[in-house]
Order: C-alpha cells, then sequence, then structure tokens
C-alpha cells in the first residue's frame, strides 16, 4: 500500500501531541507503579486506592459526554489550550494533596480536562492527516507509554523515594509548562468545519450518540479498555509482594519495556498502514492474551524473565491499541469528528473506571501485602480481549466499505 510522505509541519504538530499525551499518560500510568508506597503511607484498602484511580477515569468519561457537542464548535487548538492549562492545575493539585479525600478530589479535577484531551488530539490527527498515514501517526503519539516508561517512570519512581509520592506530580506540572508554550508557539488555528460551528450542542450530543452506526465502534472502545484496564492498578504491587521484584529493581523494569517499546511502537504503526489495521490487531490481541495469562500466574520469578513477560505483553496491548485507534478516526464524518472522539474517549474512561472498581473487588491483600485472585484477573482480561477481536473484524470490515470509494476515487485522479 502506498502511503502519503509527512510535510515538515505535520511532523511538528506529531511531536507535540506526543508531547501531551506523554503527560497525560504518565499522569494515569504514574498512579500504579506509586500503588505500593502510596497504600503504605496513606494506609489505604485495595478497595480505597482502586477508587482513587478510578475517580480520574470516572470523571474523565463524564467530561468527555458534556464536552462532545461543543467538541466540533469551536477551533480545535483553543479547545486544546484550554483543556491543557485545566489539567495541569488538576495534576498540580494532586503533588499537593495532603490527605486521601484531597487527593480523590485532584484526581477528579485532572480527569475533569485531561478526559477530553485525547480525543481533541485524535480529532486533530484526523483532520490533519490522511487515513493511509494515520497508523504511523498513532504510532509516534502512543510512544508516549514508551517515554513514560523510558523517563517519566523511572524518574517519578526515584523521586518518590527520595522525597515521597507527591514529587512525581510536581515533575509532571514542570513538563506541562513547556508542553503548553510549544502547543502554542507550534500549532496553527483548526476553525471548525463550516457544518460543525451551526446547531445547538445538545442537539449535536443527541444527534452523534444516536447514530446507529456508531454504536458498534462504541462498544468495541469499551471492551478495548476494559481488556486493558483490569490489571494495571494492581500490577505494581502484584510484582512487589508475589513475584518478588523490590522497589529498587522496579525502575528497572520500567526502563526496559520502555526501551523496547520505543523501537516496537512506530513499527506496528507502519506494519498497520501497510498490512492492515485489523490484522495488526488480531495479531496483537492473541499476543496479549498469552502474555497476560503468564504474567498474571508468575509466582517468584527472575527479573529478566520478568522483564521478557513484561516486554512481549506491552508489545501485544499496543499492537491492539494503535490500529484499534487508527479505525475508529475513520468511522465518523468530518462534522461528528471532535463529538464522536470525544464520546468514544469518554466510555474508554469510563470503561477503565469500571475495570478498575471490579479489579477492587476482585483483589484481596493480606496484611503483609501479598495479594491474591490477580489470576482471576487475568482469565477476565483475556474473556474481554477475545470478545473484542469479534468486535473490530466488523469495524474493519466496515472501514474498508468506505475507503474503497476513495481510493478508486484517488486512483482516477491520479490517471
Amino acid at each position: 500500500m502506498q502511503t502519503h510522505k509527512l510535510t515538515a509541519y505535520q511532523k511538528r504538530v506529531i511531536a507535540l501531541l506526543a508531547l501531551i499525551q506523554f503527560t497525560v499518560v504518565l499522569d494515569f500510568m504514574v498512579m500504579a507503579p506509586l500503588g505500593d508506597l502510596m497504600m503504605k503511607s496513606m494506609k489505604l484498602k485495595a478497595t480505597e486506592f482502586a477508587f482513587a484511580v478510578s475517580a480520574y477515569a470516572f470523571s474523565a468519561g463524564m467530561s468527555g459526554l458534556l464536552a462532545a457537542g461543543f467538541a466540533d464548535k469551536f477551533d480545535r487548538k483553543k479547545l486544546l489550550l484550554f483543556l491543557y492549562i485545566g489539567f495541569t492545575l488538576g495534576t498540580l493539585g494532586c503533588g499537593l494533596a495532603a490527605t486521601y479525600p484531597l487527593l480523590v478530589a485532584a484526581r477528579i479535577v485532572t480527569g475533569l480536562f485531561g478526559g477530553v484531551l485525547s480525543s481533541v488530539s485524535f480529532a486533530i490527527i484526523a483532520d490533519l492527516f490522511a487515513y493511509d498515514q494515520r497508523g504511523r501517526v498513532m504510532g509516534f503519539v502512543q510512544m508516549s507509554f514508551a517515554v513514560s516508561q523510558v523517563a517519566g517512570i523511572p524518574i517519578g519512581l526515584w523521586l518518590a523515594n527520595a522525597w515521597d509520592w507527591h514529587a512525581p506530580f510536581l515533575m509532571i506540572v514542570g513538563v506541562c509548562v513547556l508542553a503548553t508554550v510549544f502547543c502554542a508557539a507550534v500549532l496553527r488555528p483548526l476553525p471548525p468545519h463550516p457544518d460543525r460551528s451551526a446547531g445547538n450542542p445538545l442537539t449535536h450530543l443527541r444527534r452523534t450518540i444516536g447514530n446507529r452506526p456508531y454504536w458498534l465502534p462504541f462498544a468495541a472502545t469499551a471492551l478495548l479498555s476494559i481488556g486493558g484496564f483490569l490489571i494495571m492498578p494492581f500490577s505494581t504491587p502484584f510484582l512487589i509482594n508475589n513475584v518478588g521484584v523490590t522497589q529498587a529493581k522496579l525502575p528497572v523494569v520500567y526502563v526496559v519495556v520502555g526501551c523496547f517499546s520505543l523501537v516496537t511502537l512506530p513499527l506496528i504503526g507502519r506494519l498497520a498502514d501497510r498490512v492492515g489495521k485489523f490484522p495488526t490487531f488480531l495479531g496483537g490481541s492473541l499476543l496479549a492474551m498469552l502474555m497476560v495469562g503468564i504474567y498474571t500466574h508468575m509466582t517468584p520469578m527472575a527479573l529478566g524473565f520478568v522483564i521478557a513477560v513484561s516486554v512481549l505483553m506491552f508489545a501485544g496491548v499496543m499492537s491492539r491499541a494503535i490500529p484499534g485507534q487508527a479505525l475508529m478516526t475513520a468511522i465518523p464524518t468530518p462534522s461528528d469528528r471532535g463529538a464522536f472522539m470525544s464520546i468514544n474517549s469518554s466510555l474508554q474512561q469510563i470503561a477503565g473506571g469500571i475495570a478498575s472498581v471490579i479489579a477492587g473487588w476482585v483483589i484481596v491483600q493480606e496484611p503483609s501485602g501479598r495479594i491474591h485472585h490477580f489470576d482471576t484477573l487475568g482469565w477476565l482480561c483475556i474473556a474481554m480481549m477475545g470478545l473484542c477481536i469479534f468486535f473490530m473484524q466488523r469495524i474493519a470490515q466496515r472501514v474498508a466499505k468506505q475507503i474503497a470509494p476513495k481510493t478508486k476515487a484517488t486512483v482516477v485522479e491520479t490517471v
């Protein structure tokens, strides 16, 4: 398949969106590696910690739904800056929170703004990049996961061990300030499409939600998120208390996984563009299901084995996320793009919050810290991933029918 080359401006936009996504991802992901420290420092139960994690997800989901009707009515650059400043202030609140209620409140504020950021970013990608470029773009933007593991989380853990768990959030605030300046300087205005600017926002929201062809992608997004979030909140406590990875060696796991991801994520994006989104998604799903089964059944193991399993599992998870998100960008019409992405992001966040709550119900932790029933979460995760394959296959078939007429038209124009 022939793909379009990226312009210099497009490359700068990719770098900007990757930096923004890095801070959003790190803000959320850092909760898991800090989980053991936070639970012991604040004397939290498993259900309380799970609620602190899910508070962000639920507030992000609700804000996405509320913002969906307005997402197509404003300049995307102004909307991105407004949301990002709010996200930065919420993260600052996490870094200053002295009690559990204040922490939960700060996570809710952070989620209110952060939950819409990803959807706006994906809408910008759909606005500025052709369909046959989006796998590569998603691959580079999703490198934020890898960079957060290579640099963000290890530095955050080092700061947390040197001071306390508040320090990583203050570090993220510093990066957010730099990213805000970069966004203001680099991103050009993206005024709303003429079809987007008119009409009542609530009517636009209801029309987008009520559009039956969108229901299947919405359901697939929820399954995709649940499958990814079920084991995440308690993965670090499991590694420390069940597998025997020490706090000192934990950053090594994240650094090595992140280094491998820096290489594999762009390759996954290119593979999705050349081989196809769904074949890449299918292969990633099968790999992820296998590795989740191994990961959640680990007993005390050598550090090298733990790292190898983690590397392969993350590769499988991202081989689902990148082509899955690229497929989603092809579903909505241009006039619905912002609303669709906001609702999609909301469902992703809400489903992730539900997964965190389910994990809190399933997991039992002894006073010594040992985790029970983590293997049960693994089987639930595998089941969700298997069901999601069926949904994504149908979406891929629909996208193929939508893209085919455009491809033929392009060939005729070229000839």
